[in-house]
């Protein structure tokens, strides 16, 4: 025999705010490594600016393969990660969470599923500053990076 239960309020629950698209000022929030064939970092952002958006969560992955690294440690030197630490090659989570930075966010559909994707990464600064400028890899071979998995992401 199975229990119903009537909840009132169920069927009007309001969808939340959509997350924008383009410049965020956010700060990390969790960090968890997953291992397996392609492991990754699985991230979690709270977004601090524009306020509208404050306090939504934004989360993605950062994978740790080897062609991937290049993006990993964009990420981690824009945000500020400890230099000695990345200079060992390594990361520990408690120094990664309250990192703040900029992030710029787009929406991507895979297979009829959609995500939120993070192109590009830049230090806090640049959102305190009033930069509206491009934010991007900094140097050339990044900048070839990007594109080469900007353009696997369209084939996908």
């Amino acid at each position: 025999m199975m229990n119903a239960r009537r909840v009132p309020g169920l069927s009007s629950v309001p969808a939340s705010k959509q997350l924008p698209e383009g410049r965020l000022l956010v700060r990390v929030d969790r960090i968890l490594y997953i291992a397996g064939q392609k492991p990754y970092f699985a991230l979690s952002f709270r977004i601090e600016q524009p306020l509208p958006y404050s306090g939504q969560q934004i989360q993605t992955r950062l994978h740790a393969t080897e062609k991937a690294l290049w993006k990993l440690n964009w990420f981690l030197r824009d945000f500020a990660y400890d230099s000695q630490l990345l200079q060992e090659d390594r990361i520990e989570e408690k120094a990664v969470v309250g990192l703040r930075g900029v992030i710029k966010v787009s929406r991507v559909s895979v297979n009829g599923r959609a995500f939120t994707n993070v192109d590009a990464f830049a230090p806090a600064e640049t959102w305190e500053n009033g930069s509206s400028g491009r934010i991007g890899p900094s140097s050339e071979k990044e900048q070839s990076q990007a594109q080469a998995g900007a353009d696997l992401a369209e084939q996908a």
